[in-house]
């Protein structure tokens, strides 16, 4: 069945939802898992007339912020499949939107299941924020397991 799992989290109480219900599964299967955190651009593609924004993001306190940020949610995922005692790896990108992060990694690390949670937004906010979700749902060529 499956061997290598990824599962995509942000922090999130209804992503360690997620979590837990993808080491539950590794656990079954007997599988590897790959969590993945994904930092989304700093400046969400607005920029100030000086650049300031731009150097910031350019300058190391930048990455050493926003890998504290990722390592915060990673060390307790890690721990939770040692505790699950699911072999596990964990990966961050920076600067990179959800779905193409998720993506990107199921490519380099030939995973052959996404388990990730949805937030299921409606109306104005999914036309304003996106559904990463649903960008991984149909641009993904392995299964998908959406928790809710």
């Amino acid at each position: 069945m499956y061997q290598r799992i990824l599962i995509a989290i942000d922090g999130s109480e209804l992503a360690a939802k997620g979590l837990r219900e993808g080491l539950a599964l590794a656990r079954a299967l007997q599988a590897k898992v790959d969590i993945l955190v994904v930092s989304e651009p700093w400046a969400m593609g607005v920029y100030d007339a000086f650049g300031w924004t731009i150097a910031y993001q350019a300058s190391p306190e930048y990455r050493e912020s926003r890998e504290a940020q990722a390592q915060a949610i990673l060390m307790p995922a890690l721990d939770a499949a040692r505790q699950a005692g699911v072999e596990a790896t964990g990966h961050h990108l920076l600067d990179r939107y959800a779905a193409d992060g998720i993506l990107e990694t199921v490519r380099e690390s030939g995973n052959d299941l996404v388990v990730m949670a949805s937030h299921g937004r409606r109306g104005v906010d999914k036309v304003l924020l996106g559904s990463q979700t649903q960008l991984v749902l149909t641009h993904s060529k392995v299964p998908v397991l959406v928790v809710r």
